[in-house]
């Protein structure tokens, strides 16, 4: 008996090491991995896209070598809670984080000047300890873990920093707040601060009284000394540098604030949209964050900015000989803001969702939740693929379990879009995706096939909604089809009885959908 179970044992070994080998990810030739994050970069705001007026040429060239995914999502409208699907695999009904909740019982942690003089005011309320994140499982099977970039899910003197929650490596911003600037006082690296020699400058300060606004000079307080960007992708390249000839393949989460508001950018781009759009209104504040004397212009140059250092990324792991066995993954946190400036609409950020408040970011709809998706691995990915499979964020975790080895969490609500990457068949599909939101009145989304159910209002004074859209037929989700379908809202409902938890923080909480969907 114990030869037969030795026996079993030894060929489901071979069969795991032959399987891990067939997909490219034997001990010796796992690739590396980096998963590029942009914050609020809309569906349409790339070139592979559609967009015709920001130019995006080295991210276009990383699609058009690998796959593009045209119904892909985020697994929330905002930051915080979308990180925390992408790093755990829980989708909104399972969520710890549901909402971007600033712990504000600390104090004032809106006060900037404050929270550089008193890092306990730092940071989001932190998420337990005992969350299993994605770095944690790829170190388990032998990865080195960076994070370059934007956190969010914790403060300092907390354990839910990165450095102990998985990652070897931090360097940028903690808390999703001083990312309200480009120019902070300070980053983190790792868990100490990191002075970059600026002063301060309160988000959403105003132009001083009285000064003439055609007149760039009113505006230079906006431009400090160090460009906080500029010194992250620094770093990124130094982690890669450093991982460089190790044994061990290593995993960078590069979460790039760009092109999150406010507009701040290498004014070289900003003089080539200059020439390139003309004269503009200059925006004054009145929507938040810092004043630009040239916001079109300002935005798309953070867009190209972001895509300039992507097209360096790619060239230096070239130079390094690292190019053919590590897989990039690239996509946005939700969809486009309206604030601050931003002109969606001029850019068509959406493409065909819509930009407005109430369809973009902090919204349900497409157009808050879609997201461009780009896959690259030369040899693996076939150059020039696209694919329509559904899929969303919280989907990369279980990806990465199969490409690397590693076991999922139980409760795990991804599914792996590995075969698709690969091309190969029985790709499996999502019954649906889930979305539960707290804020911006309170709403519930679920996409089930074509069909996508809404609601909206579910916490403000506003008359809740109960929407249906054929996203096929409807993409722009303009005719709500609810009265005349109530099977598929009995299907949504039963969707979410099984699978929406009562969320655990009282906040995220939504009392008119606690006992069921409608």
């Amino acid at each position: 008996m114990k030869k037969v179970v030795l026996s079993c044992l030894i060929f489901a070994g071979i069969a795991f090491v032959s399987l891990a080998q067939g997909n490219g990810t034997g001990k010796n030739d796992r690739p590396n991995i980096i998963y590029i994050l942009a914050d609020d970069l809309g569906y349409g705001e790339l070139g592979i896209y559609g967009q015709q007026k920001i130019e995006t040429p080295n991210i276009d060239a990383l699609a058009k070598s690998g796959m593009i995914f045209t119904q892909h999502y985020s697994g929330a409208p905002v930051c915080a809670p979308a990180r925390y699907m992408l790093l755990t695999g829980n989708h909104a009904g399972h969520a710890y984080i549901r909402g971007n909740d600033e712990w504000s019982e600390r104090g004032d942690v809106w006060n900037y000047r404050a929270t550089v003089l008193d890092s306990t005011l730092e940071g989001q309320r932190p998420i337990p300890s005992s969350t299993v994140l994605l770095p944690k499982k790829l170190k388990e099977v032998g990865y080195r873990t960076g994070i370059v970039g934007k956190w969010g899910l914790g403060a300092p003197h907390t354990d839910a920093i990165p450095t102990k929650m998985g990652f070897d490596f931090f360097f940028g911003y903690n808390c999703q707040r001083q990312a309200h600037t480009y120019y902070p006082v300070h980053l983190y690296h790792n868990e100490q601060r990191f002075y970059l020699g600026n002063d301060t400058i309160a988000p959403s300060t105003k132009l001083a009284q009285g000064v003439a606004i055609e007149d760039p000079l009113s505006y230079k307080d906006y431009t400090l000394t160090t460009y906080a960007p500029d010194v992250m992708f620094d770093q990124l390249l130094t982690f890669i540098g450093d991982e460089q000839g190790k044994e061990s393949p290593f995993f960078l989460y590069w979460a790039t604030p760009l092109p999150h508001n406010p507009i701040q950018a290498p004014q070289r781009w900003v003089d080539y949209y200059k020439a390139k759009f003309g004269d503009e209104a200059p925006y004054l504040g009145e929507k938040g964050y810092f004043p630009h004397q040239n916001p079109r212009a300002g935005y798309a140059a953070m867009i190209s900015y972001l895509d300039e250092n992507v097209g360096k990324l790619v060239a230096y792991l070239k130079e390094k000989g690292l190019d053919k066995n590590t897989l990039i993954l690239f996509s946005s946190d939700n969809g486009v803001t309206y604030s601050g400036g931003t002109d969606g609409t001029y850019f068509e950020s959406s493409g065909v969702f819509g930009e407005a408040y109430g369809r973009a970011k902090g919204f349900v709809y497409e157009g808050g939740i879609r997201v461009p998706f780009i896959a690259n691995w030369p040899t693996k990915i076939k150059s020039g693929s696209q694919t329509e499979h559904l899929s969303a964020q919280y989907d990369v975790m279980a990806t990465l379990s199969e490409l690397t080895g590693f076991e999922l969490e139980s409760g795990n609500d991804g599914i792996s879009f590995m075969p698709t990457l690969l091309g190969k068949d029985k790709q499996e599909q999502h019954e649906f995706l889930l979305w539960v939101y707290p804020e911006y009145g309170g709403q519930v989304a679920i996409r089930f096939g074509d069909w996508k159910v809404v609601r909206q209002h579910l916490k403000d004074k506003q008359t809740p909604t109960l929407e249906l859209y054929n996203l096929r037929t409807d993409p722009q989700e303009v005719t709500n089809v609810a009265a005349h379908y109530p099977e598929l809202l009995r299907q949504a409902a039963k969707i979410f009885e099984e699978q929406h938890e009562t969320a655990f923080l009282q906040n995220f909480r939504i009392p008119n959908v606690e006992k069921g969907l409608y």
